[in-house]
């Protein structure tokens, strides 16, 4: 009884942050709408708003989170999170379409992002990452908090990730 309480306040407080977001929230409707936009930022100059990350560093945490989807994530929270909090999570966050976390913590155990790497570097990384799970046919590894997820869950929460980051670009010029 304490646990389905437990998991029923977890499910609130999950939802609640979700439901004050402000400003325009950017989806992508596809796995190749999602890759047009990383391709497109190597041609509209955009800076990243209230994070200590730099662009570079935002599209490496990306790619990261694609990679790990398929290679394993370094850490993992423990079974009783991903089956209990981080599977509701991932359930409010699909049906509402929307993810909302820190935009600046890193992924668990991930290896620390370089504020040095180019640009272009990190939108190939992040593309090429995108295009081998595109074509990726092997068991995917579970996810360090929402647990196991098929591989049309996973494209959407990595498309939900993608557009949450997202909402911190804005226009160089809009900046000036």
């Amino acid at each position: 009884m304490k646990r389905r309480r437990v998991l029923q306040a977890s499910s609130v407080l999950l939802a609640a942050p979700l439901a004050g977001c402000s400003g325009e929230l950017q989806t992508f409707t596809s796995w190749k709408a999602g890759q047009q936009a990383v391709l497109e930022l190597l041609f509209t100059e955009k800076v990243v708003q209230g994070s200590p990350w730099n662009l570079s560093q935002v599209l490496q945490h990306l790619a990261q989170s694609v990679e790990f989807s398929m290679q394993g994530f370094p850490a993992l929270k423990g079974a009783w999170f991903r089956s209990s909090i981080g599977s509701a999570a991932f359930a409010v966050f699909n049906a509402r379409g929307a993810m909302s976390h820190s935009l600046d913590e890193p992924i668990p155990g991930a290896p620390a992002l370089d504020a040095s790497q180019t640009l272009k570097t990190s939108v190939q990384r992040l593309l090429d990452a995108m295009e081998a799970f595109a074509s990726f046919q092997g068991t995917l590894r579970p996810h360090f908090a929402y647990g196991e997820l098929t591989k049309p869950q996973y494209e959407r929460a990595h498309l939900m990730h993608l557009a949450n980051h997202w909402t911190q670009f804005q226009s160089k010029t809009a900046t000036a």
